[in-house]
């Protein structure tokens, strides 16, 4: 089991900024692409942002130009910095790391926007 340390998060309003954080194993964050996804109460889940094993992001339409996702070598973290953000961002926020057929999951953290 991989196991992913989340962090950051918390209550903002709208138009503020946060930042999550996620750690991971070293033997396996190099090989591994990242991302972040999210949950809103009575939605599914979805994909916020990916990083490639080579630093290469995708992002979600609702989020291009206020989110950035960057994956640090050193610290073995994957970062989500949220910029401008809005109440419809309210979620829960999970790290996830791609590795395979195999994905693996952070405990989740809570991000609210108030209005």
């Amino acid at each position: 089991q991989v196991q992913l340390v989340e962090s950051g998060g918390g209550l903002v309003q709208a138009g503020g900024s946060l930042s999550l954080s996620c750690a991971a194993p070293g033997n396996i964050f190099r090989i591994a692409a990242m991302g972040w996804y999210r949950q809103a109460p009575g939605k599914q889940r979805e994909s916020v942002a990916t990083i490639t094993v080579a630093g290469i992001p995708t992002y979600a339409e609702s989020v291009k130009d206020r989110f950035t996702i960057s994956r640090d070598k050193t610290k073995n973290t994957v970062s989500l910095q949220m910029n401008n953000l809005k109440p419809s961002d309210t979620a829960v926020y999970f790290c996830v790391l791609i590795w395979g057929s195999q994905d693996f999951w952070g405990q989740g953290t809570q991000v609210t926007v108030s209005s």
